[in-house]
């Protein structure tokens, strides 16, 4: 059996995938996976993938390779009309996981309920359900290539043979999910042992910020320093990681990390929270409940629809930071 599963982006999205990934090659089947070529070293590294096709913007760059390949089925985990352009291309049977957008859209706009009360990697599975694969409990894949592991003698002084540091992933793709930089600052200042901040380029000069008005004695900026695998290393030998919701909570879901997510305009409750193995919860979610404005988006603003920015303004920093200390 060759399988091809579809998922363009992001960060987040593509870990939460790997369930899928795992279960199908456990049926013996051959995994393609179909990618932007921004994204395609998570999956290079995954032994259960068995070859990755990656587009800068189009189908076209890869619809003839596609076609050549003789799929025996399609799981299309995006849904839009780029995944629509390659099911029509090929003729393989096609399974797609639904998006719940009408759902979603109630709870957004009418803060109407009607959310499944299952992690988005349930409704993953679903399509690859009908292949005949079974999810097999074990939680989510990351796996970090050997020249990509960081040295953490290089960024961090460790008093004695105390070596626990937290990760604090201060980046999001919207702002309205993301703590302001004051707050991190403050956040920052409360934690006691070493941190070091995670983010792309785009957040290496808040990161410089945040260490430079700090008065913490041990936090690094590894905003922008790191690539994404590399900054997976730093997750993985973390003792703790803070994170909004983004691709780096996932990640360090992964790695069956603590984690203290911190949730602004979304909520766990569309179904994106850190997914761990049966039986094992390491997350805690810290949000300001009683909002009628929240959730004011599926994704998130550049800046907060009201005005007031409570959901990141009032977010209790002592309780993270004691939470991050016991």
């Amino acid at each position: 059996m060759k399988v091809l599963i579809i998922r363009f982006s992001s960060i987040g999205d593509i870990v939460l995938t790997t369930p899928v990934i795992r279960s199908l090659k456990q049926l013996g089947a051959e995994v393609h996976y179909l990618t932007k070529r921004s994204f395609r070293g998570m999956l290079d590294a995954n032994p259960h993938v068995d070859k990755v096709y990656a587009i800068d913007k189009k189908v076209a760059e890869v619809r003839q390779e596609l076609r050549g390949e003789g799929y025996d089925y399609v799981i299309d985990l995006h849904n839009n009309l780029r995944s629509l352009q390659v099911k029509w291309a090929l003729s393989a049977k096609a399974y797609t996981f639904n998006k719940i957008n009408y759902a979603k859209w109630l709870m957004v706009n009418w803060k109407i309920d009607r959310l499944p009360q299952v992690h988005i990697v349930q409704r993953y599975m679903a399509p690859a359900e009908k292949t005949g694969a079974r999810h097999d409990g074990r939680g989510l894949d990351y796996f970090i290539p050997e020249e990509a592991e960081v040295d953490l003698a290089k960024w961090l002084q460790f008093p004695g043979e105390d070596r626990r540091f937290i990760a604090f992933a201060i980046g999001a793709a919207h702002a309205t999910k993301r703590l302001p930089t004051d707050r991190i600052i403050e956040l920052c200042n409360r934690l006691s042992v070493p941190v070091i901040l995670l983010g792309g380029p785009a957040e290496k000069e808040e990161g410089e910020q945040i260490v430079a008005e700090s008065g913490h004695p041990q936090l690094v900026n590894g905003c922008g320093r790191f690539s994404l695998n590399e900054s997976a290393s730093v997750v993985r030998q973390a003792w703790k990681v803070i994170t909004h919701d983004t691709g780096m909570m996932h990640i360090a879901a992964a790695f069956e990390k603590e984690i203290l997510s911190i949730w602004g305009n979304t909520i766990p409750e569309f179904g994106m929270y850190p997914f761990y193995p049966e039986g094992v919860e390491k997350n805690t979610s810290v949000q300001v409940n009683g909002l009628s404005c929240r959730p004011c988006s599926k994704i998130g603003y550049k800046t907060c629809p009201k005005g007031h920015f409570r959901c990141m303004r009032d977010i209790p920093l002592e309780e993270v930071a004691a939470l991050a200390r016991g």
